[in-house]
């Protein structure tokens, strides 16, 4: 049986457990200073939604099963392996200086809360399933091959540079932004082949905002501006390895995986604008290091 609450697609009730769900987590965070439950909270949200709207509709397809579970499986994968990570490490050093100020810290689980039957098997159903499986593999093996990295090489001055790192900076985000177009693709067919209309038609469509979000945040928020920039300058200011990193930085795209032989002569103004290097990503020593790079102890093979 088919349950409609506060509106046809579900939008008002799914918004009202969201908001609901992240501030239970972050009222835990907040008042025990508590690291381990942010990123754990912010994924399983996604499968939670997919299991509730998939039980509202009713009538289950082929199609709304399999976006359903694609969500669920990404969704539950990257939680429990964020959880484990944070269970490991101990703390997130993105909050440091934040998870005592209440307002800041708000603002994360904010964006947090945002972050957002005609027959199955078009090509366009087959083109997500593919794009979801290169996605989900990208992201579940990257964080696999970061976390056996970091776990081998506890000296901070390692550059994490195999399996995928040696293509991307990021696989594990070029990989959750793919999965999120996939599924999209999956979820948009109906109306791309103009099974429906009218407002449903217009529904589908506007859940292209969801993986736009997404990848705003990923450029523009939590992932790469919370990552670039601060990494390089900890590097450098820090006196951990800032050659071997800087010429990592140079040799290998920041998102979308390239041939480093071929990234590293490839002229400036490409990087900055095709493969996404935006300036807000550099770190310059000359502009943005606040104090001056440490001598670094030579390496043995140097003596």
């Amino acid at each position: 049986m088919e349950v409609h609450a506060l509106d046809n697609y579900y939008l008002a009730i799914t918004l009202l457990i969201t908001i609901g769900f992240q501030l239970f987590f972050f009222s835990i965070a907040f008042t025990f200073k508590f690291d381990k439950l942010t990123d754990f909270a912010g994924g399983t949200n996604f499968a939670v939604l997919a299991i509730i709207t998939l039980a509202f509709s009713g009538h289950h397809n082929a199609r709304q099963i399999v976006a359903s579970l694609f969500i669920m499986i990404w969704a539950l994968r990257l939680s429990g392996f964020l959880l484990f990570r944070i269970l490991k490490t101990g703390k997130d050093d993105r909050f440091d200086g934040t998870r005592d100020k209440f307002f800041r810290f708000l603002g994360f689980w904010v964006f947090q809360m945002i972050y957002p039957q005609h027959k199955f098997g078009t090509g366009r159903d087959i083109a997500g399933i593919i794009l979801y499986a290169i996605g989900l593999i990208t992201e579940t093996v990257s964080d696999a091959q970061k976390y056996r990295f970091k776990s081998a090489n506890p000296d901070k001055k390692a550059v994490c540079d195999v399996g995928f790192f040696y293509w991307t900076r990021h696989p594990n985000y070029f990989g959750e932004i793919i999965i999120q177009f996939a599924i999209y693709m999956i979820a948009v067919s109906p109306a791309a082949d103009g099974y429906v209309r009218g407002q449903a038609f217009k529904a589908l469509y506007a859940t292209i905002l969801g993986p736009f979000f997404l990848t705003v945040l990923l450029m523009f928020v939590s992932g790469l501006p919370l990552q670039e920039r601060p990494g390089a300058k900890k590097r450098y200011e820090n006196g951990l390895n800032w050659e071997g990193y800087s010429d990592y930085l140079n040799r290998t795209s920041i998102l979308i995986p390239f041939p480093p032989q071929l990234y590293v002569r490839m002229p400036v103004i490409l990087k900055r604008t095709i493969f996404l290097e935006f300036p807000m990503y550099v770190f310059d020593p000359a502009k943005h290091a606040e104090q001056p790079k440490p001598q670094e102890e030579p390496r043995e093979e140097d003596v």
